[in-house]
């Protein structure tokens, strides 16, 4: 087959020098036949190989009697299946091409977002243990959210996949932006969407800000693939060779990378994020007067240990509120706690697991609490008694009775066997005798 160049050679001689076909096939040392048919071609000569075979050849069949029954089978069951006893690549490469004859194919169009019409969010748990206090590590998920036109990208840690804690990550990173996208779009995560339709505190905050939250169909991660690439990016571009302290360490860190990330030119949008922010914010939805309901909540009647539990861990309350109802609001960084509209306790919030975190204040008062009321015990139960039917009865002090009946019970004095008189007296002569 004649080569590319000598394809090109036998063009300039004959086009550019004029030499003749037939000198042309005397210097290459080719037949003229081959010049006139590199003369007439439109094109380089390709050379193209024909279908070499393969192991999977003999074993298609089984294949694609399989395939058409169960198109999902995966391609280690259906080597197993068939006692394939070769390497499982050459297997898996021949399945790759015939499924989508069984499964068929479901191609996806390329999407263009208008400015302040989308943001997708997503939780990614960085493989990253996060010293959180009391000598415990965790790995905890972060919040990440992108806009769709400008691809402008937030971050921070929150300290559980509650469906409190998640929106008060979203309300720290839509506040931070300023405005809210006509649409947030989640996957079916639990606290959000786990059931398929948007949960009640979901669409309590979406409600708020006058937005909607909209749910990626069930295993379709490209239905939001910004925000996915973008946790793929954390991965490999942020998270190498840190190291966190903290929760708090890590959001700092993650804002300092977010500003030079964000000022990086994107090339599917041929500008970078912190420029094209601009135009995304002025079609967005401004915010309410109101901050969106967030964070985690719960009414209870305070026990006599005065301790209230929020996310495995015990929070004490001022125990002069023992047996009324509380309400707790946690937010990732604190835990307030209310009875009857006032503030009885507030701590920041523990994100390790079983702490019990206690006010001084409140063992103080405790403390005081249960020497008063053993002290009131102590002088009820020496005033008073009982009877079987319950009704108290006053004790009076004995000698009251004796006034009472005239009775004197007054001892007389013992004589002393020392004297003359007890010497002589009767007793001691009957003795004597």
């Amino acid at each position: 087959m004649l080569s590319v160049e000598d394809w090109a050679e036998i063009r300039r001689l004959h086009r550019a020098e004029g030499v003749p076909i037939k000198e042309i096939a005397r210097r290459l040392g080719v037949a003229r036949n081959t010049v006139r048919s590199a003369l007439r071609a439109p094109g380089p000569p390709k050379r193209e190989r024909g279908p070499r075979g393969s192991l999977a050849d003999a074993v298609e069949p089984q294949v694609r009697a399989l395939l058409a029954q169960f198109p999902r089978m995966p391609a280690t069951v259906i080597a197993e299946r068939i006692g394939w006893g070769h390497s499982l690549t050459v297997l898996k490469d021949r399945i790759r091409q015939i499924r989508p004859e069984y499964l068929g194919i479901d191609p996806v169009d390329r999407v263009v977002y208008a400015p302040g019409e989308i943001a997708q969010c997503d939780l990614w748990f960085p493989d990253t243990a996060i010293p959180v206090g009391d000598g415990q590590e965790r790995v905890l998920p972060v919040l990440v959210m992108t806009l769709g036109y400008s691809r402008f990208l937030s971050a921070t840690m929150i300290p559980s996949r509650q469906a409190g804690d998640i929106l008060s990550g979203m309300w720290q990173l839509i506040s931070g932006v300023g405005r809210v996208t006509r649409t947030l779009v989640w996957d079916r995560e639990s606290a959000i969407g786990g059931t398929g339709r948007v949960s009640t505190p979901a669409a309590a905050f979406a409600g708020t800000l006058a937005t909607r939250i909209r749910l990626a169909p069930p295993r379709d991660p490209e239905f939001k693939g910004l925000v996915e690439r973008n946790n793929g990016y954390f991965e490999t571009s942020f998270l190498p060779g840190r190291r966190f302290a903290s929760p708090a360490d890590f959001n700092r860190q993650i804002s300092d990378w977010l500003t030079r990330a964000n000022a990086r030119t994107v090339r599917a949008i041929g500008g970078r994020p912190a420029d094209l922010l601009e135009g995304d914010y002025a079609a967005m939805t401004p915010l309410p007067p109101l901050d969106p309901p967030i964070g985690l909540t719960a009414r209870v009647r305070l026990a006599r240990d005065y301790y209230v539990r929020v996310d495995a861990n015990d929070y004490s309350v001022d125990p002069q509120v023992i047996g009324r109802f509380v309400d707790v609001a946690a937010t990732p960084g604190e835990v307030v706690i209310y009875c009857a509209g006032q503030v009885v306790a507030r701590h920041q919030r523990s994100w390790a697991r079983h702490a019990v975190i206690t006010d001084p204040a409140h063992r103080d008062t405790a403390a005081t609490m249960r020497r008063a009321l053993a002290h009131d015990r102590s002088a009820r139960r020496a005033a008073e008694r009982r009877h079987l039917d319950g009704h108290p009865v006053t004790l009076r002090a004995l000698p009251d009775y004796d006034a009472l009946f005239g009775v004197d019970f007054t001892p007389t004095p013992i004589p002393d066997p020392s004297s003359d008189s007890s010497r002589d007296s009767p007793a001691e002569e009957v003795s004597s005798s």
